[in-house]
């Protein structure tokens, strides 16, 4: 027996006693917004199934936008005791759900069996082309090339480096920290470490200059002597090239958000992850450590993938080197 509630952007059909949501052919900013929407309009209802099914046999497409109301919604989910259940994933779909963890944490079923779930046996397919920058050659190119070089110089300088951070603060030489790369993917970012050893841990005792999702303090304590001039210089993002040689990261991209942040972020904020993270990029060289809103920070990666060009990311790292000993330039 099948009935049908009244029809919005995303229809509810009840299937065996069970509502099966069906999703668009592309998941974007967007119909995510609205995704968001309906299901939390859904949850809000007074009598809740024990399950949600999202059917996702028409859509082809999701990008990052799409992943964040996907998250919002599972959440929602959670706190009303509903499961949210994906059925009938297709590759590029599952591609994006199994580099960002989500097919590991979302129950995915290509039968609407209540009785009889079994993960569903798509392959995984190709990742989606969020932005032509993700894809292209050339900028990979640049890219490997200028992280060998950047390694390059790391091994001429790491043994000087090592030294000063030891015998200024006690601790380790690398800082390694959790940031959130393409899609939302997880990967621990390494750096020179610039703080005190147990930084992360007096964080919350540091009061918070910047508004949104960013954490910031003109004259953090945390610092340490030498962290300050590592930070200065932008010699403490050495390591970085690793990332960028193992395609983690860029060269030139958007600021590496933490999963807090992430954890922050409205629907349409999710634009910004639909780029790999860059070592440097607009917030670097036109923000850096003079922002301390998080809109200044959106504008700022959203103004990128709009402008993004080879030759435009080539201007970028010229204007980082200019920049890098400028007494301002501070560190994100």
């Amino acid at each position: 027996m099948t009935t049908h509630t009244p029809e919005t952007d995303f229809p509810i059909v009840i299937i065996n006693n069970h509502p099966v949501m069906g999703m668009p052919k592309r998941l974007t900013v967007l119909e995510a917004v609205r995704f968001k929407g309906v299901c939390h309009q859904f949850l809000a209802s007074h009598s809740l199934p024990s399950q949600l099914i999202l059917d996702f046999s028409q859509t082809e497409f999701m990008d990052s936008s799409g992943i964040g109301a996907l998250v919002h919604n599972f959440k929602a989910a959670q706190s009303k005791k509903v499961q949210l259940i994906l059925y009938n994933t297709h590759p590029p779909v599952m591609a994006v759900l199994s580099m960002t963890g989500l097919d590991e944490i979302l129950p995915i079923t290509s039968t609407l069996d209540a009785n009889h779930q079994t993960m569903s046996a798509i392959g995984k397919g190709k990742p989606p082309e969020t932005h032509p920058s993700v894809n292209s050659w050339i900028k990979r190119l640049i890219d490997v090339i200028g992280s060998l070089v950047g390694l390059g110089v790391t091994g001429i300088l790491f043994i000087p480096i090592a030294i000063l951070i030891k015998i200024d603060s006690p601790g380790p030489i690398f800082f390694q920290q959790t940031r959130c790369g393409w899609l939302g993917k997880r990967f621990t970012m390494t750096k020179f470490r610039s703080m005190c050893a147990d930084a992360e841990t007096l964080k919350k005792k540091i009061p918070n200059q910047a508004t949104g999702a960013i954490f910031k303090n003109t004259n953090d304590p945390r610092i340490t002597r030498v962290g300050s001039f590592l930070r200065k210089t932008s010699l403490d993002e050495l390591p970085q090239f690793w990332h960028v040689l193992k395609g983690e990261m860029s060269l030139v991209g958007t600021r590496p958000p933490t999963p807090d942040e992430v954890e922050r972020y409205e629907v349409p904020q999710w634009q910004r992850l639909d780029v790999k993270p860059g070592m440097t990029g607009e917030w670097q060289v036109y923000g850096r450590s003079r922002i301390k809103n998080f809109e200044e920070v959106i504008e700022l990666d959203l103004r990128y993938q709009k402008n993004w060009s080879h030759c435009y990311d080539v201007k970028l790292i010229c204007k980082t080197l200019l920049i890098l000993f400028h007494k301002n330039s501070g560190a994100v």
